[in-house]
């Protein structure tokens, strides 16, 4: 018989709660932690499905999750050490301040404290934010280049997926100033799981089948959190990036194919990201002139790299970039980010290679 994870109850495991669980982000962090040794969940919300049981929602999970859902107020979150939110925007931010003062640590997956002006958020997002004082506070949890103030943030915004995928690709040579950083052209792809788990005509089967698009070609909600890193990163005042994100007719994953072209002195790429990702756990870079596939990656929170350097234009640089959009662009790196908050191994839970077929 399957001893259930979530019911354990010794004193020196965490104590999680889950806000969204049976949205596709919520339900693959439920499903993570169901392997996760040091970690108990003890609360899972949902307002749209409380009263129902985890199991219910997901049978995958009977056996592990036995926990009855409640509504996103539950008292309970109080008394939890850390929580995850994988809520849509504006949702997180009218909850996390009260949970702050309890003391909980917080993930928060949604965008509310991914950009730092709330000037700029407002725009995007159509609202004004409820705790702007809170967003230069909360660090950005992508751990290849905040892995430091990660371990002792109380709030952590985890990176949204296309950034992901988009600032991986782009993280070495821009920290080494070896690309021009005036038209960068990030062409983008994405599994129907993207979009959330919500009834919505462009969604189903039948309309995303045998089809393919850009969606959100003059300006989607992603472009700015990715100019925010990649300039922070690149120590300019601005850069110039066109971000073109597509639908694919799968459930899930990335790919980001990334248009670049050399500083003055760029060099050998691949030897320079060899180095740079080394020790990264989660980052592989693939012999140079690869093909990374979706399929290598489903599953895992690993994400895979290629170069392309043209010996025949000096000019062109390809970077190709493939995640999990719900693993390691969204639940699994906030599992990342929280063994970093509580110093356990950074892999522990994660170590899964990608699903074939």
């Amino acid at each position: 018989m399957i001893q259930p994870i979530f019911q354990r109850m010794e004193n020196n495991m965490l104590n999680v709660g889950v806000v969204g669980a049976t949205g596709y982000t919520g339900l693959e962090l439920l499903r993570l932690l169901a392997s996760h040794s040091e970690v108990r969940v003890s609360v899972a919300t949902s307002d749209s499905d409380k009263g129902r049981s985890v199991a219910e929602i997901l049978p995958g999970l009977r056996g592990y999750a036995d926990l009855q859902l409640s509504g996103h107020n539950s008292v309970a979150l109080e008394d939890c050490d850390l929580v995850f939110f994988a809520t849509p925007h504006a949702t997180s931010m009218r909850c996390i301040p009260k949970l702050l003062k309890k003391q909980c640590r917080i993930i928060d997956l949604s965008a509310d404290f991914r950009l730092k002006d709330p000037a700029i958020w407002q725009d995007w997002y159509g609202v004004e934010h409820a705790c702007p004082d809170l967003l230069s506070e909360a660090v950005y949890g992508l751990p290849e280049l905040n892995r430091q103030d990660i371990k002792s943030a109380s709030l952590v915004a985890n990176p949204g997926c296309y950034p992901t995928a988009s600032t991986l690709a782009l993280l070495p040579a821009l920290t080494h100033g070896l690309i021009a950083t005036d038209n960068i052209v990030i062409d983008a792809k994405s599994g129907v799981s993207g979009a959330g788990r919500k009834a919505a005509l462009a969604n189903l089967h039948t309309e995303v089948s045998e089809s393919f698009k850009a969606y959100s070609v003059s300006g989607h909600r992603h472009l700015p959190e990715i100019s925010q890193t990649l300039v922070l990163v690149a120590g300019h005042e601005s850069i110039n990036v066109t971000f073109v994100p597509h639908l694919l007719p799968i459930n899930r994953g990335i790919l980001a194919t990334v248009y670049v072209q050399p500083a003055d002195q760029c060099g050998d790429l691949q030897a320079v990201y060899e180095a740079y990702y080394r020790d990264e756990p989660f980052v592989e870079l693939m012999p140079a002139n690869s093909h990374p596939e979706t399929r290598f990656t489903r599953g895992s929170n690993y994400c895979q790299l290629a170069i392309h350097q043209s010996i025949r234009n000096s000019r062109n640089i390809v970077i190709i970039s493939t995640i999990d959009n719900l693993v390691k662009g969204a639940a699994g790196q906030a599992i990342q980010n929280m063994n970093l908050m509580y110093g356990l191994s950074e892999t522990h839970g994660l170590y899964s290679s990608g699903w074939l077929p």
